[in-house]
């Protein structure tokens, strides 16, 4: 056997590891070594370098694709997730933009589903960090794009740090259309402080902001509070939406649909 092919092993039995776990959102050490059919060792060698990645988080005797409250789940796991709902959301936020506005979008997936609706809007100007919408947008015509730089962070796929800050300071757009990990007790939360920091300058930068999150992101918290809901104009979430949920913003007077 050669020397490029027992690189290849691991490397290989690591991206159909990451395959199994996005398909099942959770699964023991035990179930993968069978799988595999490796040692123990081995999977736990292959989860502590998916780790290290940031694409899973291991737990006492497993691995995991999904967020905890402290954990943002990779970006390849948010891809697959309530993809109706997200699309639903997509097609109501689509509705509030106008020819010849500058929005901006932020680096979730729930974004991605907006911008992939875009094309029919031109002429618009689109800001965002989200590398997969960067390149999305970079194909259509009509669409004067700014691409909001800074360090690059695989886990989410985007651009986030001082850098970035910086660039949505200096910007001033019609509409903000982001999502975040969790919304309870009327606040967004999300589980990392440079997500936080990223969205927080872009609600600063926005006349309006429309937070899109779908239902299983409601009655959730994260490790930080990102925003009062009173800091955004529109929540839009889907027809699952706790009943709890959309009472305590309707009586908090947050102004939400479920579509």
């Amino acid at each position: 056997m050669t020397d490029a092919t027992e690189r290849s092993r691991p490397a290989q039995r690591q991206a159909e590891i990451v395959e199994h776990v996005l398909q099942h959102g959770s699964v023991s050490a035990n179930e993968l070594a069978e799988q595999f059919q490796v040692s123990l060792m081995t999977i736990h060698r292959d989860l502590d370098e998916l780790e290290r990645q940031g694409i899973v988080r291991k737990f006492r005797g497993g691995v995991s694709a999904q967020p905890s409250s402290v954990f943002e789940s990779n970006v390849s796991y948010r891809l697959r997730a309530a993809k109706a709902e997200k699309l639903a959301i997509a097609q109501r936020a689509r509705e509030l933009i106008e020819p010849g506005m500058a929005i901006m979008l932020d680096d979730s997936t729930t974004t991605l589903a907006l911008a992939r609706l875009l094309e029919d809007a031109a002429p618009l100007t689109v800001m965002t960090n989200f590398l997969e919408t960067i390149k999305l947008l970079s194909t259509m015509r009509g669409i004067r794009l700014l691409a909001l730089g800074g360090e690059y962070y695989l886990t989410h796929d985007s651009f986030l740090g001082v850098p970035c800050i910086d660039a949505i300071d200096a910007l001033r757009v019609d509409l903000l259309f982001a999502s975040t990990s969790a919304v309870s007790a009327n606040y967004a939360y999300h589980q990392e402080q440079e997500i936080v920091l990223v969205k927080r300058a872009m609600i600063r930068a926005a006349q309006k902001t429309v937070l899109m999150v779908d239902h299983t992101k409601l009655g959730r918290v994260a490790l930080h509070r990102l925003a009062p809901l009173s800091d955004i104009d529109l929540v839009i979430t889907d027809k699952q939406a706790p009943p709890e949920a959309l009472l305590e913003m309707r009586e908090s007077g947050v102004e939400h649909e479920a579509v």
